[in-house]
């Protein structure tokens, strides 16, 4: 099974980059390679993402904001949870990082719970997903038009995206990564940097 771990970033975060590169590289499972993308053209982080993904060629890519960072067994776990289950979309949880300090609060209060298709929660993108599923679904830019029946932010579209497409999504009920959570968040935010 072969990973690429897909980063979209910005220009002013530089050193954020670096260490979510670094975590990449520093996995116990390593990555084929690492796909990133930069958003100099301020097109937003579903855009750059997509751009990131386009150049994918691996079976599995494994998705990573450029702000955050993955602990060394994050791949290992998600590729060992793939194979046993047979799942095309895996996600484990993070420690959250604020002013420097790891914790294990949880704003979304999913932790643990097995993933439920028929009442999806929120995943989060840093995800394991099969590469020709996520190519086939995309992501589509939030500040786009709403059809009926959509919902906002690219992460829960590419999500519902997945399953629509018969996709099956498994939870590892383990932290495996450092969510950076900070006011800056650029997603569908072309004036946030």
């Amino acid at each position: 099974m072969n990973i690429t771990v897909a980063i979209p970033t910005i220009p002013p975060r530089r050193q954020l980059f670096r260490q979510a590169c670094e975590s990449a590289e520093n996995q116990t499972l390593k990555p084929e390679c690492i796909a990133t993308a930069i958003d100099f053209d301020r097109e937003g982080a579903a855009r750059t993402r997509q751009r990131a993904l386009d150049l994918v060629v691996t079976d599995w890519v494994a998705f990573l904001d450029d702000d955050d960072r993955l602990l060394p067994e994050h791949l290992q776990v998600l590729r060992d949870a793939a194979w046993d289950s047979g799942a095309d979309y895996v996600y484990s949880y993070f420690y959250l990082e604020q002013n420097g300090k790891l914790s294990e609060q949880d704003p979304l209060g999913h932790f643990g719970k097995p993933f439920d298709p028929a009442n999806p929660q929120d995943t989060t993108i840093t995800i394991m997903v099969r590469t020709e599923l996520a190519k086939s679904v995309g992501f589509t830019d939030p500040a786009a038009p709403l059809r009926p029946g959509d919902v906002m932010g690219e992460d829960r579209r590419f999500l519902l995206g997945c399953l629509a497409q018969g996709a099956t999504v498994m939870h590892v009920p383990c932290r495996t990564w450092v969510w950076n959570h900070h006011g800056a968040n650029t997603s569908g935010r072309s004036d946030r940097w």
